[in-house]
């Protein structure tokens, strides 16, 4: 991975981010109404095809590359489709579909739509099938998670403009570990702006004269969540990379690992971010509740961790050898 590529293309997320979105922007969101100023802000960065090889006119960047992205868009609440845009605009380009313009999304066959209503297109998987379908011939029935993000269902009226097969590297459950990856990385970078809100209110907010920060209980606190976040990026990065190695198909241990120790962290940091807070985090002008929601919602989106934890353990009992079977999977077969 090109360390350089990746934080430059996290900073020119959170430049942007941090211009056109805010409390206000999320709130509006969960009200019903689409972020057009950051959406634009966003789209001028080309980042929709970062994952589309570079030969059919993407960026031709690896998983790993988009993590720092990821967990940036996480950061600030996901508060636009671009994850999910680029992971259709992946799905695509591995299918030998050509990605549209606008805003795009994807979902399984049966799945809640995340963005659905918003999208200008909709890429549709059903097993290694993809098909892309143009908003006009969609009929969306509107929901929305924990997050009051909108996930919606799809009733198709009408017939799609490509269809295409996903190559073997990619497997069946694509849209399901697209999923997880893109979750459990937005769930690192909602932690880490958590654990900076917690931070600063304990360093401000006094009790009996002294900032509670100074609390040994609070301190201890804090070290937890802290450490659940760096952990949570970890394993992202680390599944990232497996995926890069591999095929997505391939790091299916490693993903799932990944969103079992992300939706882990999340649980814990959420309810430590909630007490160092208390009744302020939950105010309806306070940024924590927005993230804290988004947590729990990622939580199941792209699988539980009882899902995961249940096939990590067949995974791993099937491997032979355990420690042998962890330490061979982090060998680099690309050499």
């Amino acid at each position: 991975m090109d360390t350089g590529i990746a934080a430059e293309l996290a900073e020119q997320v959170s430049r942007a981010l941090a211009d056109a979105t805010g409390v206000e922007t999320l709130r509006a969101l969960e009200s019903g109404a689409f972020p057009e100023g950051a959406w634009t802000a966003l789209d001028g960065l080309g980042l929709a095809t970062a994952l589309v090889p570079e030969d059919q006119g993407g960026a031709g960047l690896g998983f790993q590359d988009a993590m720092p992205l990821l967990e940036a868009l996480g950061r600030a609440g996901a508060p636009v489709p671009l994850a999910e845009g680029i992971a259709a605009a992946a799905l695509l380009s591995a299918a030998g579909i050509t990605p549209p313009d606008g805003t795009l999304t994807f979902a399984s066959a049966g799945a809640p739509v995340p963005w659905g209503r918003h999208a200008a297109h909709m890429v549709l998987v059903d097993g290694a099938r993809v098909a892309l379908y143009p908003a006009a011939s969609l009929r969306w029935a509107e929901g929305t998670n924990i997050g009051r993000e909108p996930r919606d269902t799809a009733t198709v009226t009408g017939t799609p403009l490509a269809e295409g097969t996903l190559p073997n590297g990619w497997g069946a459950e694509a849209a399901l570990l697209l999923t997880a990856l893109l979750r459990s990385a937005q769930i690192a970078g909602a932690m880490s702006a958590a654990l900076a809100l917690a931070v600063e209110h304990a360093n401000t907010r006094k009790q009996f004269g002294r900032p509670i920060g100074r609390f040994q209980a609070v301190q201890q606190q804090l070290a937890v969540f802290a450490a659940e976040t760096s952990a949570a990026s970890v394993a992202a990065a680390a599944a990232a990379r497996a995926a890069d190695r591999r095929g997505l198909a391939g790091a299916a241990f490693e993903i799932g690992c990944a969103k079992v120790t992300a939706g882990e962290a999340a649980a814990k940091g959420a309810a430590i971010a909630h007490q160092v807070l208390a009744a302020m985090g939950i105010t309806e002008e306070h940024a924590l509740h927005h993230l804290t929601r988004r947590l729990w919602s990622w939580r199941d989106e792209g699988g539980s961790e009882r899902l995961w934890s249940a096939r990590i353990g067949a995974t791993a009992q099937a491997g032979g050898h355990l420690w042998t079977f962890l330490t061979s999977r982090d060998e680099d077969t690309t050499a």
